[in-house]
């Protein structure tokens, strides 16, 4: 059986300064931290990142790449169903990222680019929002005016850009450990939804809640969930 040729050095390296940015936070990591978990020189780290924010950048386009792939699911939902699991899949996404809005205001005081792309990043978030709202609109599943979407849909926005910073407070020590974020997810997209609440009738509530307990028991042991 043919060996796996080794990952590239700079693809490794994103890969360890992901894992410790996100169980430190970006500001606790250092790049002399980041070499000697990756058991290389800091001159080889600085070959391929030659700064501290080259990393941040190159993660975050990692990060805006895949949302703006994930948001484009947006104009596909249906019905109850589809917007818990879109809503579902962007948690799982700023999950896995989880350092940007864990630091999020500071990485954005020190980072002119993310200062701007974040708002790039917002403004496609409404986009997606909306466009969630308007297929629910089109196919019954909800009753809301325009005037009534516009603001939910920056609420939605709100809650998922500020979620985990809520559950960081309410619970410091664990809420950012991999064993709860199957439960943090659940809890920031049952919130998310719950802002349609007053706009579904009593078959929507009826389901959306059975999908929320549907998913609080299909844990699969390693922090996320089975549809």
């Amino acid at each position: 059986m043919p060996q796996k040729k080794p990952r590239r050095t700079a693809e490794r390296i994103l890969e360890v300064t992901l894992d410790l940015f996100n169980r430190f936070g970006e500001p606790n990591v250092s790049t002399t931290l980041i070499s000697a978990e990756l058991n290389i020189s800091p001159g080889n780290l600085y070959y391929h990142y030659p700064a501290k924010d080259e990393l941040i950048n190159s993660l975050f386009d990692r990060y805006e790449r895949a949302l703006g792939e994930l948001l484009g699911a947006a104009d596909n939902v249906k019905n109850v169903e589809d917007a818990w699991l879109f809503f579902h899949m962007l948690f799982e996404l700023i999950w896995e990222y989880r350092f940007l809005y864990r630091d999020l205001n500071d990485l954005l005081s020190k980072n002119r680019r993310l200062e701007t792309h974040f708002q790039f990043v917002l403004k496609n978030k409404s986009r997606a929002v909306q466009a969630v709202l308007d297929g629910l609109c089109r196919h019954a599943a909800v009753r809301i005016s325009p005037a009534e979407a516009e603001p939910v849909a920056t609420a939605m926005v709100v809650v998922l850009t500020y979620w985990l910073s809520y559950e960081y407070v309410r619970d410091p020590r664990k809420a950012l450990e991999p064993e709860g974020a199957a439960q943090a997810m659940v809890r920031g997209a049952h919130h998310v939804l719950s802002l349609l609440t007053p706009y579904l009738d009593a078959a929507g509530k009826e389901h959306m809640l059975g999908l929320i307990s549907r998913y609080e028991t299909r844990q699969d042991g390693r922090g996320t969930t089975t549809p």
